[in-house]
């Protein structure tokens, strides 16, 4: 049978957005995010022409997404090629399906090269994308937390133990003893 090649191209801005979706996070980070809110792994996925953005995870992962509520990860086999760096990528489908073990991720763009050696996908695995999107906006409010903890004029540095606390998922709460001296307890929601 043969295999069809759908470009895809994505404005930089788009791209940009998508790299930086969880702020903070190593692409490593990000490859875990994703993995502990992915499905079991699938054989292929309907593909229908329109892929809304992709977001690479390191050299030998990517996330693509086809709706805004549905998106797969995708592992490939070994390292692809100026992956983290490319404006556009193409997916190779065969009768609006892309296939795991069959179907290739090719970085379109960047280097000297335009075109680079097709990255063959080892594994799809659809995401959770609604816990996705909380784990992120989870991870921000982490992150406005830790900068809010930073006293006015300091170092840019939130307390260890803050952090921690957030983490947690319970809430610092900061005390002045008679003497003068301050200290936080951190409440946990279980009491």
């Amino acid at each position: 049978m043969k295999r069809s090649t759908t470009g895809l191209s994505l404005a930089l801005p788009l791209v940009m957005a998508a790299c930086t979706s969880t702020p903070g996070l190593s692409d490593s980070d990000k490859l875990a995010l994703y993995r502990e809110h992915a499905g079991d792994p699938v054989p292929s996925f309907r593909y229908v022409g329109n892929i809304t953005g992709w977001t690479p995870l390191g050299d030998d992962a990517l996330v693509v997404r086809t709706r805004p509520s549905e998106a797969w990860l995708l592992d490939l086999f070994g390292p692809c090629q100026d992956l983290d760096y490319a404006p556009a990528i193409t997916i190779t489908q065969r009768m609006g399906e892309v296939s795991a073990r069959f179907d290739e991720v090719i970085v379109r763009g960047s280097g000297a090269s335009p075109t680079r050696m097709p990255c063959r996908i080892r594994e799809i695995r659809p995401l959770d994308v609604k816990a996705i999107r909380q784990a992120e906006q989870d991870l921000r409010e982490a992150a406005t937390t830790d900068r809010s903890a930073t006293p006015e004029g300091g170092i840019g540095m939130a307390n260890p133990a803050a952090v921690h606390c957030a983490k947690l998922g319970g809430t610092s709460i900061a005390r002045t003893s008679a003497d003068g001296g301050q200290a936080a307890d951190c409440r946990l929601p279980d009491g």
